[in-house]
C-alpha cells in the first residue's frame, strides 16, 4: 500500500492538509506583516491549527487529545504550561521539535526541572518530508510505553500536534501495540485531526512492511 493508498482511506486528508498549509501561511504572513513578536505568533497560531476561518481563536488555549489510553497528542501550548500539565497528570513529556528555529518548541530538561514528577525527552526535527524521522520510531515508542507501562500519562508533543507528534504517536502503536498502519492511523484519527507530511507517512509505511515481515518469522 502506498503512502496515497493510505490517504484514500481519509478522502479529505491530503487535499485538507494542503489547504490547511495555505491558510497557515497566509495567516502567518498578517501577523508578521503587524510585526508581531515571535512569542505572540507562536500563541496566535497553537489555536489555529485545523480549523475553518470562521473558527480561528486568538486564545492561546491547550490543543490535547488522548488518542490511546495514557497516551495525548498535543502542541507547544499545551507542553509549556506546566499547570495544565500538573492538573492532567502528565509525567512523561516527548517533545518530537526540540530547538529554536521556526515550528519548533524550545523546552528542555531544565524547562521542567520545577516539575520533579516529569520525565522529559526531545528530538530537534523540523516538519518536512526529506526529514529521517524514522531514527527515531524505537527510541518513542520504548520512551511511550515506558510511561504508559509505569502507569503514567505520556504527552507526545510538536508545534502545532499533527504531523511530527501525531508520526511517533502512530510508530508506537505499531511498534508496541501491534496494529498495522491502517489501523493506527483509524485510531489516531478518531480521536484527533492529524496530518503526517508525506515524507513521514512513506517511512511509517517503510516501518509497516518491516514490522509485518518480523512477525511472520
Amino acid at each position: 500500500m502506498s503512502y496515497r493508498d493510505t490517504y484514500s482511506l481519509f478522502p479529505r486528508s491530503h487535499s485538507y492538509c494542503a489547504a490547511n498549509e495555505q491558510r497557515v501561511g497566509s495567516y502567518l504572513r498578517t501577523l508578521m506583516s503587524f510585526g508581531s513578536s515571535h512569542s505572540s505568533v507562536l500563541s496566535s497560531l497553537s489555536s489555529f491549527r485545523s480549523r475553518p476561518f470562521a473558527d480561528i481563536s486568538y486564545n492561546p488555549t491547550p490543543d490535547v487529545n488522548e488518542v490511546y489510553p495514557g497516551l495525548y497528542v498535543g502542541d507547544a501550548v499545551a507542553a509549556k504550561d506546566k499547570a495544565f500539565l500538573r492538573r492532567m497528570g502528565i509525567n512523561y513529556v516527548l517533545n518530537t521539535a526540540e530547538g529554536k528555529r521556526y515550528t519548533q518548541v524550545d523546552t528542555d530538561h531544565l524547562y521542567y526541572r520545577d516539575c520533579p514528577g516529569i520525565r522529559y525527552k526531545g528530538f530537534q526535527l523540523m516538519d518536512l518530508p526529506s526529514t529521517d524521522i524514522s531514527k527515531y520510531f524505537h527510541i518513542a515508542a520504548n520512551f511511550i510505553d515506558e510511561g504508559i507501562s509505569s502507569g503514567g500519562r505520556v504527552l507526545v508533543h510538536c508545534f502545532m500536534g499533527v504531523s511530527r507528534s501525531a508520526t511517533c504517536a502512530l510508530a508506537f502503536l505499531m511498534i508496541k501495540r501491534g496494529m498495522s498502519l491502517t489501523e493506527a492511523l483509524a485510531l489516531v484519527r478518531s480521536r484527533r485531526d492529524i496530518h503526517p507530511n508525506e515524507g513521514f507517512l512513506r517511512q511509517l509505511q517503510l516501518l509497516d512492511r518491516e514490522l509485518r515481515v518480523c512477525r511472520i518469522r
